[in-house]
């Protein structure tokens, strides 16, 4: 019975968000609709599932939210940051940088997460990770200290990141 449900259920978590995002895409909920989101949460993951050698550990959901919020907050100051710089500093007065981000992170999930944040606040972007996975190649728009950028990313997202994936 057990096998029957892993076989059923390769990552019970997406089968469940799969149906979710289906339902909220159809602004609709009914039989037909929660039926078919199944069919999709079930069909997907398994058709994936070799693609996901390992399963993702554990997230700590608390804290997931808490993590949200402050990006979230970080994206509306950002984008007031950069509305500044673009309005107020001349071109070539600019000073953009390239940093690279030493990373404690291991799992691909956290570091994805991590890149995306990144590249979701305003005025950075992930450009690219390094072939071992330790190292993130980050463009930022305007600094004056890009030693500083790369500890404020540290602290603020990859710390808690640590803490969020188990």
């Amino acid at each position: 019975m057990i096998r029957l449900l892993r076989w059923l259920f390769p990552h019970p978590f997406l089968t469940v968000l799969l149906v979710v995002v289906w339902l909220l895409l159809q602004n609709t909920v009914s039989a037909g609709m929660v039926v078919f989101g199944l069919i999709l949460g079930i069909i997907m993951p398994q058709t994936t599932a070799a693609f996901w050698p390992e399963r993702p550990g554990g997230v700590r959901v608390g804290k997931l939210f808490v993590y949200g919020s402050i990006v979230i907050w970080d994206i509306v100051v950002a984008n007031v940051k950069v509305a500044w710089v673009v309005l107020t500093v001349p071109n070539s007065k600019l000073k953009p940088a390239w940093i690279v981000i030493p990373l404690d992170l291991r799992q691909p999930e956290a570091i994805t997460v991590l890149a995306g944040t990144i590249t979701l606040t305003p005025g950075t972007v992930s450009a690219d990770l390094s072939a071992s996975g330790h190292y993130l190649l980050v463009h930022v728009l305007h600094t004056d200290d890009p030693d500083g950028e790369r500890d404020e990313i540290k602290s603020r997202y990859e710390a808690r990141l640590k803490e969020i994936f188990l």
